[in-house]
């Protein structure tokens, strides 16, 4: 079987070597890969994956559930939906979750960095919170493994809510609203930080991606997709070396890795989840973003200084080693920053670049933009 894999992305990179020397007759070249593709999952051939990585096949997200809506009404869920919209829980009761997770901006904010206390803005661009139930872990450096835990950081932290968790419950607790919510919820009115934030994970875990013409074409609605974004997708799964981090239903590895934005000893400097392991190897790697909607959730990378996705593209053309220590450096400084070896130049081509971003366009799913609670509970 693999045999026959390989022989098949032989005929296909010939294709590409024909089609580039104007040689191919006939079809074009994205006819004839859009040709390979028009079939069921498992008949694809493999894609290209380094050795050493553990990657998983695309999968189709599943329609909405309808127990959906059953599920919304859940008490804590209830109550969470609240919580996350209400200025309450910052310090200056101006803030909400919502102010950087905005329903609008597909649950992100659409700046480089968020905006928070007394008009701080934050060092990391703001990630969405789709899918966030399926993350392994949380926030760029991953030091959050619990939507719970996570809760805190934002909530505390002086440049974001500012808000004493300490003094978070009682704050609440004034408000004949929120204790009936707490009663429903929890079967008594009494208001903790552990309710708190075990209410707000209730709600969060309810936001997922709608499904996107790729998941309709994996589900073998094969006009779904155009021959340039199949295309693209035959480029991410091979040439451009995109699926050794972004595969399986939601595009990301859950790993963490350098891709050569650390600007180490720089403005712009950040070392990224060295800061939560203490490990030299760690310096400058951050999460692998999940690609689900991607093109929603712009500006894009850990630093969100890229808010046009061909220019992102160009730079993983690029190889990103810009900034990779040389042994010499590295010698010398066992924190100066590697680059990791995933990252290499791809060569490829103005037309190739459009077919990628055609592709991710395709995952990319209409907007369902929750409404806001009309009034807070007081």
């Amino acid at each position: 079987m693999r045999y026959c894999v390989f022989v098949v992305l032989g005929i296909i990179f010939s294709l590409q070597a024909a089609f580039r020397s104007g040689d191919a007759t006939g079809r074009s070249l994205t006819d004839s890969i859009a040709t390979l593709y028009r079939k069921p999952l498992s008949a694809w051939p493999l894609p290209a994956i380094d050795s050493g990585v553990q990657w998983q096949e695309f999968a189709a997200l599943p329609g909405v559930d309808t127990a959906y809506f059953t599920l919304m009404e859940q008490p804590d869920v209830v109550l969470g939906k609240y919580l996350f919209f209400d200025p309450l829980l910052s310090g200056s009761n101006q803030i909400s979750c919502s102010s950087c997770h905005n329903p609008q901006t597909s649950w992100a904010d659409k700046l480089n960095t968020p905006i928070g206390h007394d008009h701080q803005t934050g060092r990391r661009n703001t990630l969405s919170l789709l899918n966030v139930s399926e993350r392994k872990t949380l926030f760029w450096d991953g030091r959050a493994t619990t939507l719970e835990e996570q809760a805190l950081a934002p909530i505390s932290a002086h440049d974001e809510m500012a808000m004493d968790a300490r003094q978070l419950p009682a704050k609440l607790q004034q408000y004949r609203g929120y204790r009936e919510l707490f009663r429903a919820a929890y079967g008594s009115d009494t208001v903790t930080f552990h309710r708190i934030t075990g209410a707000l994970a209730a709600f969060q875990r309810t936001l997922t991606s709608r499904r996107s013409r790729f998941d309709r074409f994996l589900d073998g609605e094969y006009n779904r997709l155009t021959d340039q974004e199949i295309y693209g997708m035959h480029l991410f799964r091979t040439k451009a070396r995109c699926m050794n981090c972004h595969h399986g239903p939601h595009f990301t590895d859950e790993d963490f890795h350098n891709i050569g934005l650390t600007y180490y000893q720089r403005k712009y400097e950040d070392l990224g989840r060295y800061l939560v392991t203490g490990n030299p190897d760690d310096v400058g790697k951050f999460r692998t973003p999940s690609l689900r909607d991607v093109m929603n959730t712009n500006p894009w990378m850990h630093n969100g200084l890229f808010d046009n996705i061909t220019g992102v593209l160009n730079l993983y053309n690029s190889g990103m080693q810009m900034n990779s220590a040389t042994p010499e450096q590295k010698a010398a400084d066992p924190l100066y920053p590697v680059t990791d070896p995933l990252m290499k130049k791809l060569d490829l081509s103005k037309a190739e670049i459009q077919a990628l971003e055609a592709f991710l366009e395709s995952i990319t799913a209409t907007q369902y933009k929750m409404r806001r609670p009309e009034t807070l509970p007081r």
